[in-house]
């Protein structure tokens, strides 16, 4: 096993995109991923090794995050935040207004919806996204793609009968 300080400093930039697609809010994300680790070296002793070191810091941030939710309870209008997503491809994704995206990203279903976040709001590459999701850079990019597919059949039939 490597030792705390190389695991944080392989691994805290993806711990810190991946919360970062769930929440949305820079500073936060940024306290949870000292949190989660500070949570991992706590409970290094069970880590089996069974799963990669990234999957591992991923399920502990989830529940970092979902502690920190049920505690506090805020949340951050959707209006004001900025959805732009980087790069020509995604002409779909940025047609579509902030809290219209988070309403038809949220209509995904999984695991359309969950690479669609960590891929949109996370900006992880498709090798993290595999990783953290036990899967190949190849399945995650497939399946980015095939939910971008939907969203836009979603918009084009809004188009449509809004005629």
């Amino acid at each position: 096993m490597e030792p705390m300080e190389q695991i944080y400093q392989k691994y805290a930039s993806t711990v810190y995109r991946f919360l970062l697609s769930k929440c949305r809010d820079e500073d936060l994300a940024e306290e949870l991923t000292q949190e989660t680790f500070y949570q991992a070296i706590k409970s290094i002793d069970r880590f089996d090794g069974r799963s990669q070191l990234s999957t591992w810091l991923c399920a502990i941030a989830k529940n970092v995050l979902s502690s920190y939710i049920k505690k506090n309870r805020i949340h951050e209008p959707l209006e004001e935040a900025d959805f732009t997503v980087e790069g020509q491809e995604n002409a779909v994704l940025n047609s579509i207004a902030g809290v219209e995206l988070m309403k038809k990203l949220h209509s995904l279903p999984e695991p359309y919806r969950e690479v669609m976040y960590m891929r949109v709001f996370g900006d992880l590459s498709f090798k993290e996204i595999g990783d953290i999701l036990g899967k190949t850079d190849t399945w995650a990019r497939v399946i980015y793609y095939r939910g971008k597919e939907r969203l836009s059949k979603e918009v084009k039939n809004d188009e449509y009968s809004s005629m």
